[in-house]
């Protein structure tokens, strides 16, 4: 019989470290066509109960294979969880095959998988289309992906000074944020859009159904990581920022089919239909990249099962060297 296969807990998940996440990714994705950035499309299943402010009750089913193996993860989306019953929004398991055997070797904490995912792909779209010399952030969002965001962006940048833009200028999350940032060693403050004049690198990770800033706020040379929308109906860029920027996607269908900007954009001929944007693969590839310092570049993200994969594999195979 087939050993049972190993957990992994959110805090073992946490413990490795975005670089190697960053890394995983790079070489995963630069080996991949665009048609094999997403095999098998995931699928969303409404939950009876109330809807709440934040948006209604979901399964999520995300599966994947590749070389790396099979993969499939298990996300609950409830979004009064917090305020109601002190839990997280989104909880779930992500479960590993091995390729050969297709046996199960992992069960993930499917949260902190994401939470350690999502901004890893950031970072890696940051190392390839940020300036090097980047030391100033501004998050919008205090939640957990923008906590993620700030340790994801120093793994990869010699980031100095953080400002954290929270849901209100008072933000209690907000205010734990920077505190954590202060004790780390770094400049942080909560601010507001204004803290965009002096960017270098935005992270925007938030569930806003509108422009959180004007695009004129944003000045050359920054670099934008927005991953907080991922349904037509919500945006978090302005669209005309994305025209005069050097624009970065997964993949262009699961942009076209997600990302409120893009359709946005897309609807009110900012940019085309087809051909708007280098995906992925190629940035990781080393084919596409930053034109000049005063380019703006955006990155914009709504998450692949791929990406689950690649660093899920990744985790495995750092267990079996004993990195755990």
């Amino acid at each position: 019989m087939a050993a049972a296969p190993r957990l992994l807990t959110a805090d073992e998940v946490a413990a490795f470290g975005f670089a190697e996440a960053v890394d995983a990714l790079q070489a995963g994705l630069a080996d991949r066509s665009p048609h094999d950035l997403d095999p098998v499309a995931r699928s969303a299943v409404a939950l009876p109960g109330e809807p709440a402010s934040g948006g209604d009750r979901e399964l999520l089913l995300m599966p994947c294979h590749g070389p790396e193996g099979v993969g499939v993860k298990l996300l609950t989306v409830a979004p009064d969880n917090p305020q109601r019953r002190g839990l997280p929004r989104i909880q779930g398991t992500y479960v590993l095959f091995g390729a050969d055997g297709l046996t199960p070797r992992l069960l993930i904490d499917g949260a902190a998988l994401t939470r350690v995912r999502t901004a890893a792909v950031s970072a890696l779209a940051t190392r390839l289309l940020s300036r090097p010399d980047s030391t100033r952030l501004v998050i919008f969002g205090a939640g957990v992906q923008g906590a993620a965001h700030a340790a994801a962006m120093r793994a990869v940048r010699p980031i100095e000074e953080v400002v954290v833009i929270g849901a209100t200028s008072d933000s209690a999350r907000g205010r734990a944020l920077v505190a954590e940032l202060c004790a780390d060693g770094l400049s942080a403050r909560l601010g507001d859009a204004r803290a965009l004049g002096e960017a270098d690198i935005v992270c925007t990770c938030t569930t806003a159904e509108r422009p959180l800033f004007a695009a004129d706020a944003v000045r050359p040379g920054t670099h934008l990581n927005a991953v907080g929308s991922h349904r037509p109906a919500m945006c978090e860029l302005p669209p005309e920022l994305l025209g005069d920027a050097l624009l970065a996607v997964e993949t262009e269908r699961a942009a076209l089919a997600e990302a409120g900007e893009i359709v946005r954009a897309v609807q009110s001929g900012v940019i085309g239909a087809s051909g708007f944007a280098a995906e992925l693969s190629a940035l990781a590839a080393g084919r596409v990249g930053r034109g000049d310092a005063e380019q703006i570049t955006v990155f914009k993200s709504v998450g692949l099962s791929v990406e689950d994969l690649i660093v899920a594999r990744a985790l495995a195979d750092r267990l079996q060297d004993g990195g755990a």
